[in-house]
């Protein structure tokens, strides 16, 4: 093993981004007011959230507490653009109550309006008004409120602990899944601001030049790796238009990733996606079909009566995705290519997926100055909602806490600063910050002085409880829409799909769509 060196910190780049959490909602409670020069937690804070005047079963306003379970909020809460404003802002336009996916008003603050944080319970609420369609009882709204504590999470607690914590890191738009992912590895969503509205508006349409693309340019590698049984990439579906004929080369299964880290060819790049939808889904991805939605899959395997669609919480079953990445990197012991020397393990969030927050998101540059607002009429120029954001590497102290302000795009402003990758690839990127500076140490830390970490043990479940036929929520429609349009532009025949979440059938349908798109993954467990 050549001799290391700080400049090398960033020779080999791992992120494995996970799903659907906020800063406060993960990590919240890592350190106690005092314990490190600063951290914007929640321990002695007075946080809460009005509840509404219309609401039933309820007054008053709703603390900030710990969660009882590691499955709240159950059922998922809303992510999309007009969720996220009632959230920030406390808006929720006339005609919007009880309204899912509103058509005409989007819940939008006013010019320069500044967001107050206040409306999570709101939204909350007006969720489960429309998917239960009741008002749901106190007990059942408050789960907005609620996070976890170090205990819960150890294995993202020690990380924490054990290198360093961006407690200023926002997702890029105030939105949903898609254009979150797409700002990250391009600094646009070529103005789309939902999932799949229309369905093939990403895996057709997205026409933004990629980190994937400029790193080929310059002579340097990279994966996709996908956790099984995923059959398909959402950065694939994503990235179609730019992406689609290194389908076949460039995306392939963790197992892959483990392979590689060992023995030393993880490539410059590496992106690591958690099984997205489907049984065990370890995502961290609050429950898709909660329990007071879905009808209880009904089996006797094992005595099983009756199970929750999501068992076990895709929290305990994403730490041990971690836990095992993070193991991986730290055993590298190569001595040529990859190693626990030069390589900077990143963890981060695509966006907040509605739970609560206390810290407004600040302005955004918009990626292209002149050019029109995207959807719902957004000028991507106010960013999304602060998410849990790890970085490990033998160059960084423990316990550092990073309160500047990043977003999403600052990969990008970090590969090409590391890279010499050329121009921003937007103006977003061209604003971001680089973390290349948390790398602060003079000397690496070994192997034996990073943190060891013990996931709580994942329930085996058995299969035969989880056929993909289950209903899908909002998230698995949307994926699924992508993937029928994706696996249709290939050429290949595949049932028109319905718009409506709850139809059955359709992640098996997009697992024979898409099986010989990604060949790679193709049959992976």
């Amino acid at each position: 093993m050549s001799k290391p060196a700080p400049e090398n910190a960033l020779d080999h780049v791992v992120v494995v981004m996970f799903e659907n959490r906020s800063f406060d909602n993960l990590l919240g409670r890592l350190y106690e007011p005092g314990e490190v020069p600063s951290f914007e937690g929640v321990i002695g804070k007075d946080l809460s959230n009005p509840v509404p005047e219309w609401v039933e079963h309820g007054d008053g306003a709703v603390p900030y507490s710990v969660s009882p379970t590691m499955n709240t909020p159950d059922p998922d809460s809303g992510e999309e653009f007009p969720h996220i404003n009632t959230q920030l802002f406390g808006i929720l336009d006339e005609g919007n109550l009880g309204v899912y996916q509103p058509e005409s008003s989007f819940n939008a603050p006013s010019d320069g309006q500044r967001p107050t944080m206040d409306g999570f319970v709101a939204d909350y609420i007006n969720v489960l008004l429309a998917t239960l369609g009741r008002q749901p009882t106190r007990d059942e709204y408050a789960q907005i409120m609620m996070g976890y504590s170090p205990e819960q999470m150890p294995v993202m607690s020690a990380l924490a602990r054990g290198f360093a914590t961006f407690d200023h890191w926002f997702c890029d738009v105030p939105t949903c899944t898609f254009p979150n992912r797409s700002f990250f590895h391009a600094g646009s969503s070529s103005g789309y601001v939902v999932n799949m509205t229309p369905a093939d508006s990403f895996p057709a349409h997205n026409s933004a030049e990629t980190l994937f693309e400029r790193l080929e340019s310059a002579g340097l590698t990279w994966k996709v790796y996908c956790d099984p049984p995923s059959h398909y990439s959402l950065t694939g579906i994503i990235h179609a238009p730019r992406l689609h004929d290194r389908f076949a080369t460039n995306f392939v299964s963790t197992s892959q990733f483990f392979e590689d880290a060992e023995s030393g060819r993880l490539p410059t790049y590496s992106f690591v996606e958690p099984q997205i939808i489907g049984w065990n889904h370890n995502d961290m991805h609050p429950p898709f079909a909660g329990s007071l939605t879905a009808s209880a899959a009904q089996d006797e395997v094992g005595g099983v009566e009756s199970v929750h669609f999501d068992p076990p919480s895709s929290l305990i079953a994403g730490e041990d995705l971690l836990a095992r990445i993070y193991e991986a990197i730290r055993g590298s012991s190569s001595a040529t290519g990859s190693n626990h020397l030069n390589t900077t393990m990143l963890v981060t969030f695509d966006e907040h997926g509605g739970t609560y927050d206390h810290v407004p998101p600040p302005p955004a540059i918009p990626p292209q100055a002149s050019a029109e607002p995207g959807q719902f009429g957004f000028a991507f120029d106010r960013a999304g909602v602060r998410v849990p954001t790890l970085a490990i590497s033998a160059w960084i102290p423990e316990r550092t806490v990073v309160s500047d302000t990043y977003l999403g795009t600052s990969l990008l402003a970090t590969m090409r600063e590391r890279w010499n990758l050329g121009a921003p690839f937007t103006a977003r990127d061209a604003s971001a910050a680089s973390f290349a500076r948390v790398h602060s140490l003079s000397a690496p830390r070994p192997q034996e002085d990073w943190p060891a970490v013990t996931p709580r043990p994942v329930p085996e479940m058995p299969e035969e409880l989880f056929e993909l036929d289950a209903p899908l929520g909002d998230l698995g429609y949307a994926l699924v829409s992508g993937a029928v349009a994706l696996a249709r532009s290939f050429g290949k025949s595949v049932p028109d799909t319905k718009p409506d979440p709850s139809m059955p059938g359709e992640q098996a349908l997009a697992h024979e769509a898409l099986g010989d798109v990604f060949p790679l993954l193709r049959g992976e467990r």
